[in-house]
């Protein structure tokens, strides 16, 4: 059985390393020395890996110019950290005005172990999709189920459809013709990695079972194109599910965002 230390090395090595490549077509990286930033029609993002290598002045600077490019834009920009990054680096961005969103932890596990992890419960039905009206109804349930606009996110599903169709599989849970959750699976191509995104649900069709059974179905639809391992940033919600289902807790996750409003208030 691989340990959680090798399975870190592997996701940093497969999924962290990257990044740049696999980008939907309207998302532009570029590079800033070991930082990767990348325009999205959401918000920017902030990558990086190796930071070891740097002074203190030079991450200080580094993350300096990374705000000041989003702030001279207007829009908000997320970096992403990982628990084992340099010790340093959270309380820098703090004090470059960042602020912390939820940890999550990243957990993994092996695809063809979870094909059975659910069965779809009675009533529901799930279904692969690549339709564009399916995928309002899809942001306008993300969107009832966290109390915000995810509007945002028909056009990014879309738009990775149409990047690269081979690489994602949407799946969309319906009652009675609601969509009551949805999720996607995301084959990171060139890797033996697939990630398990989405999956929230309506609150009163949770703890029913169809959360498992979504990451069941995209088990099998991974196990069967060859992939190995399955990856997700789990929240608190979802972590102890997908432990107790044999996912392996490897590292923990944080976006740190700096934006024109938490800078202004």
């Amino acid at each position: 059985m691989t340990t959680p230390n090798e399975l870190l090395v592997l996701h940093d090595q497969q999924v962290r390393g990257t990044i740049a490549a696999r980008l939907p077509n309207n998302w532009e990286p570029s590079w800033d020395g070991p930082i990767l930033q990348i325009a999205t029609p959401a918000r920017g993002f902030a990558f990086a890996q190796d930071l070891d290598g740097l002074s203190s002045e030079e991450l200080d600077a580094h993350i300096g110019r990374v705000r000041d490019r989003w702030a001279t834009l207007g829009q908000a920009v997320e970096w992403k950290t990982y628990g084992h990054d340099r010790p340093d680096l959270t309380e820098r961005l703090r004090l470059a005005g960042f602020a912390p969103e939820d940890e999550e932890t990243v957990v993994i596990g092996v695809a063809d172990t979870l094909t059975t992890a659910g069965e779809v419960p009675d009533g529901i039905t799930i279904r692969a999709t690549t339709d564009l009206a399916d995928l309002r109804r899809i942001a306008a349930m993300e969107s009832e189920v966290w109390g915000a606009d995810w509007s945002w996110l028909a056009g990014d599903l879309r738009d990775r459809i149409e990047s690269a169709p081979e690489n994602i599989v949407v799946l969309v849970a319906e009652a009675g013709g609601e969509v009551v959750s949805a999720a996607w699976l995301v084959i990171i191509a060139g890797t033996e990695f697939a990630a398990l995104w989405g999956g929230s649900t309506l609150a009163q069709w949770r703890r029913k079972g169809i959360y498992r059974a979504l990451v069941a179905r995209r088990a099998q639809i991974a196990a069967d194109r060859g992939i190995r391992y399955l990856l997700v940033d789990a929240s608190e919600d979802s972590r102890p599910i997908l432990q107790r289902l044999g996912l392996q807790a490897v590292t923990t996750t944080t976006p740190w965002v700096w934006s024109p409003t938490t800078s202004a208030g």
